[in-house]
């Protein structure tokens, strides 16, 4: 049977199933485009921003920088670029690009989890017209006859077509939209990862008293109140980044 006798037999409800289909379609192949481009450097990066950070900000932050057309660049790009913030501020900017980039992530995901959930739907009611239609046409005196049986047999099989296109419809695009989650939450454990160790050094530094500068880390003079058990004191002049 070719796709032309299918959409005819399988009555109106093949339409919007194929409306249904092309977005579905649209939309995986954007998916696997962005996901095919950035899955195999994010780890990358993270690893080169966090060895440079242990050795130098200023590196650490040009690196980040120009890494930023990866969605990990710019996640470590938005604390990097603040000029010597407080460890807690420097936390919440980590937090907030995770978030926006993880949005972005997902961007797709409405329109697949819509046709998920409509394609079964307007498959049922193809069928649902058709089994009209098909029981519609039998007269009183035809029942019982063997015209009458192969004509609601065919009928009935002719309306199960839409069905079964709603349900390949919903079935490859929750496939594929169950395969994107999985690659997001993969994302946000290395987001939270290397954010983990990318605050952790910096509240080192900011500990012993050094921050981000123009040049080598520098240290920071403490206040002579200050003793070796107490909690350092906010540098009264921060360089920049």
């Amino acid at each position: 049977m070719s796709i032309p006798e299918l959409f005819e037999r399988g009555g109106i409800a093949m339409w919007p199933l194929l409306l249904l289909s092309i977005l579905a379609v649209g939309t995986i192949l954007e998916r696997i485009w962005f996901w095919s481009r950035i899955l195999t450097r994010e780890r990358e990066v993270s690893g080169r921003v966090i060895e440079a950070a242990q050795r130098d900000w200023l590196a650490a932050a040009d690196i980040a920088k120009r890494s930023s057309p990866l969605p990990m660049g710019r996640f470590l790009s938005s604390a990097l670029n603040l000029q010597s913030p407080d460890p807690e501020v420097f936390r919440l900017a980590l937090e907030t690009a995770a978030n926006e980039e993880l949005a972005t992530m997902g961007k797709g995901d409405k329109i697949l989890e819509a046709v998920i959930a409509l394609s079964p739907l307007l498959g049922l009611l193809g069928t649902v017209l058709g089994l009209i239609n098909s029981l519609g046409s039998i007269q009183i005196s035809d029942l019982g006859s063997g015209d009458a049986t192969a004509g609601t047999s065919l009928g009935i099989s002719e309306a199960l077509i839409s069905t079964a296109a709603g349900l390949i419809i919903a079935i490859i695009s929750l496939a594929f939209y169950r395969l994107f989650q999985g690659f997001i939450f993969g994302q946000a454990k290395m987001f939270r990862q290397a954010g983990s160790e990318l605050e952790l050094l910096y509240r080192q530094s900011w500990a012993q008293g050094k921050v981000h500068s123009l040049g080598p880390i520098a240290d920071v003079p403490q206040s002579p109140a200050t003793d070796a058990g107490a909690e350092p004191t906010t540098p009264t002049e921060i360089p920049t980044l």
